[in-house]
C-alpha cells in the first residue's frame, strides 16, 4: 500500500464524485449557485466532451477521491498547437498537507504533454499565496513572455449568473 498521493483521469461513472467535489469547491468560495444538479449535469456532459478531461486525486491508495482538477483543451494559433486551460483545482480541507494539490498539478501537466499541448495555462488570485506559491514551483508564471510586464487573466460575465456583476 502506497501512501503517496494517486491521481487519475476521470471516467463517466466517476460524474458524481467529480461534481461532489466541484460542489465542496463552491461551498468553499462560500457561494450557493450554480446548484448541485446544476454541477451534475454539468460534468456529465463535460465528460463526453473530448476537449475536456476530470483528473481526481486521493492521498494515499485506501483513501477515497478528495481533489479533482478540471483540463480544457483548445487548439492555440499562437503555438500552433493545442493549449490546455487548468481551472478548479480543488483539494479538500482534509487532504490538504499530504502533496495532493502537487500531485494534480503533476498530473495535469503529464496530462497535457500526452494530449500533444505546446502550453498549459491557469488563473490564480493574488490573494491565494499558497496556491500561487504551488504553480510557481511548478514553472508557472505570470511574466514569462516577451513583454517583461505580467499578463492578467480578465473576466466579463455576460450572463446574471449569481457571481456576475449587476
Amino acid at each position: 500500500m502506497s501512501r503517496a498521493p494517486r491521481v487519475w483521469l476521470a471516467a463517466v461513472d466517476d460524474a458524481e464524485t467529480v461534481a461532489r467535489l466541484l460542489v465542496a469547491f463552491r461551498d468553499h468560495l462560500d457561494l450557493s449557485w450554480p446548484s448541485d444538479n446544476a454541477f451534475l449535469a454539468g460534468v456529465e456532459r463535460l465528460l463526453d466532451d473530448r476537449d475536456t478531461d476530470y483528473l481526481l486525486g486521493a492521498p494515499h491508495d485506501d483513501a477515497p477521491p478528495a481533489g479533482v482538477v478540471q483540463l480544457r483543451y483548445r487548439y492555440g494559433i499562437w503555438r500552433a498547437g493545442t493549449d490546455c486551460l487548468v481551472e478548479d483545482l480543488f483539494v479538500e480541507e482534509a487532504a490538504r498537507g499530504a502533496g495532493l494539490g502537487r500531485a494534480l498539478v503533476r498530473g495535469a501537466i503529464e496530462r497535457a504533454r500526452e494530449r500533444g499541448c505546446r502550453r498549459i495555462e491557469l488563473d490564480v488570485n493574488e490573494g491565494n499565496p499558497a496556491a500561487l506559491a504551488l504553480y510557481e514551483s511548478f514553472g508557472f508564471s505570470s511574466t514569462t513572455n516577451g513583454y517583461g510586464a505580467r499578463d492578467l487573466y480578465l473576466r466579463r460575465h455576460l450572463d446574471s449568473g449569481a457571481d456576475a456583476p449587476g
